[in-house]
């Protein structure tokens, strides 16, 4: 029988290697595995190379990960922002490696990765300093320069539901990176606030496909605070 879910996210986690590649799924907060960063923290891996759109927020998720210095390379399309202060510093230190990828170019090559595409032709970042090193062409009239897939031995991403089976379907626009990711890595961790029984998920509505899942853990949803409401002080 088929069941790709997991107790815990220790249990999904363990395997991480020092060294690895690891994608993370997330533009900015959104359809980021906050609690899959938490335990790839815990567990200690170190060494890695992490592919995101961004290099972290304040001091939680990626930029925690930073700070613990586990991080020996990022490869990202939007590293600087006001709260990115983590990255600055470990930059401006020349305590992690950067590798800087238009965003377009970094979803097309992550998606290359998983359709199996050896290399394409772009014409974002011809001429800049992006190309340089690289192979270009003319064609047609217009400037390309060549870029490869990125691969990954783990994807770490967010879903709203899935099955035992590991089908996911996303919440709006917090699916952003996690399909191609899943495609794109040798072990996709997922983690699901919801996890509902073989052929509750319309087929139609399934994004990311099972044989692209490894692993599944159930993460509840965490409680909201309404808006304009204070927490109650005992006196």
């Amino acid at each position: 029988m088929i069941n790709k879910l997991v107790p815990s996210i220790e249990a999904a986690l363990a395997d991480v290697p020092d060294g690895a590649t690891v994608m993370l799924g997330g533009f900015g907060s959104a359809g980021l595995p906050a609690e899959l960063i938490d335990g790839l923290i815990a567990q200690g891996a170190r060494d890695l190379t992490i592919v995101n759109n961004n290099a972290g927020n304040g001091d939680t998720g990626l930029a925690a990960l930073l700070q613990a210095r586990r991080v020996r390379k990022i490869i990202c399309s939007f590293p600087r922002q006001v709260d990115s202060h983590v990255f600055d510093g470990l930059y401006r230190a020349g305590e992690i490696e950067l590798e800087l990828v238009p965003q377009g170019n970094l979803a097309e090559r992550i998606r290359a990765a998983g359709a199996g595409i050896g290399a394409f032709f772009t014409p974002t970042g011809y001429g800049t300093d992006l190309a340089r090193g690289k192979e270009a062409r003319v064609i047609n009239g217009r400037g390309y320069v060549l870029e490869y897939p990125i691969q990954a031995d783990f994807a770490l991403i967010k879903a709203e539901r899935g099955d035992r089976w590991g089908n996911l379907v996303y919440r709006k626009t917090a699916r952003n990176f996690g399909p191609i990711m899943a495609m794109a890595a040798k072990v996709t961790v997922a983690t699901v606030h919801e996890v509902v029984e073989l052929g509750s998920l319309d087929p139609e509505a399934v994004v990311t496909p099972g044989i692209f899942v490894k692993r599944v853990v159930q993460i509840p949803h965490r409680p909201t605070q309404p808006v304009g409401v204070r927490p109650v002080r005992a006196t």
